[in-house]
């Protein structure tokens, strides 16, 4: 499995992900609500993981382009998003991802996203994966809902092919009949056997899909179950929808951790991956 470093923005710090590397960690609210909760969060998340030594990617979408209703809160749109996103950058001093929905926008998000993120409904769309690739960006490629683990091989050749050769692997669950997911822990070493990076969603893996009829339930008290099995199984990354107040966030609230039990589970997660590499180790020798 190919270790890489994710390049930053001119004046951002490199973050290497692989087995040999810190945890990485992508974390932050499902839509970029505010500048100002987006600056919180990323403070307090940032001084978690210097605690922990994790290495940490602030996320947020500027655009939620499928949320279930119409109505529903989308966030602040392409430009004053990217320029909310790259504030948070450069003054909280991380990196950023963010959602891309169309190839239009790949020119204004490579100036200020360090990671460009595909989103699961999206990850087939091959003039959308070429445009990423050709943006020179790490690319994290969430798998679609739909897809079988070995199927993403097709989608990773697209964006290899089209030059990308930083690419993360994100498992988010399976649709699993209605309104509801299921995560295969089969998924994470068969996608890791194409030599890229996994990451495991945490948060959208317990989310409820269009659950509360105009809108996508939850189920977070789950986090923590899911969240310890994909970290047993081998995994270099965690995605996860943080928020201090889960209950009323515009988006995704039922399946967002709240921040300030964030850092407790994180330690819980650093001791069960010391222990399996422990394990790891000693049966290799």
């Amino acid at each position: 499995m190919k270790s890489f470093t994710i390049a930053t923005v001119s004046g951002g710090k490199s973050v290497p992900v692989g087995p040999e590397h810190p945890l990485l960690l992508l974390a932050g609210p499902c839509a970029l609500e505010s500048g100002e909760l987006g600056w919180r969060i990323a403070t307090e998340m940032k001084a978690i993981c210097e605690r922990l030594g994790i290495s940490y990617v602030f996320k947020a979408s500027f655009d939620k382009a499928n949320r279930t209703s119409l109505d529903s809160f989308r966030g602040p749109g392409l430009r004053n998003g990217l320029r909310q996103l790259d504030r948070i950058r450069q003054e909280v001093g991380v990196p950023v991802v963010s959602d891309v929905h169309e190839t239009s926008q790949m020119d204004l998000a490579v100036d200020a996203l360090d990671i460009i993120q595909i989103p699961a409904f999206l990850c087939r769309q091959t003039d959308l994966l070429v445009a990423a690739a050709k943006t020179g960006k790490t690319v994290n490629l969430k798998k679609g809902q739909f897809v079988s683990p070995w199927d993403m091989q097709h989608a990773v050749e697209k964006l290899r092919a089209a030059g990308c050769d930083r690419i993360l692997l994100t498992e988010r669950g399976a649709s699993f009949g209605y309104n509801n997911l299921v995560v295969d822990m089969r998924s994470l070493p068969v996608m890791r056997s194409f030599g890229c990076p996994v990451i495991f969603d945490a948060t959208h893996s317990v989310q409820l899909p269009g659950g509360m009829g105009g809108s996508s339930g939850g189920q977070r008290e789950f986090i923590p179950t899911l969240t310890r099995a994909a970290i047993a199984a081998g995994i270099d990354g965690l995605f996860m929808e943080v928020h201090p107040d889960p209950d009323n966030a515009l988006c995704d609230g039922p399946n967002s951790i709240p921040l300030n039990e964030v850092e407790t589970l994180l330690e819980q997660l650093l001791a069960i991956r010391e222990t399996v590499q422990k394990v790891t180790d000693n049966l290799a020798n």
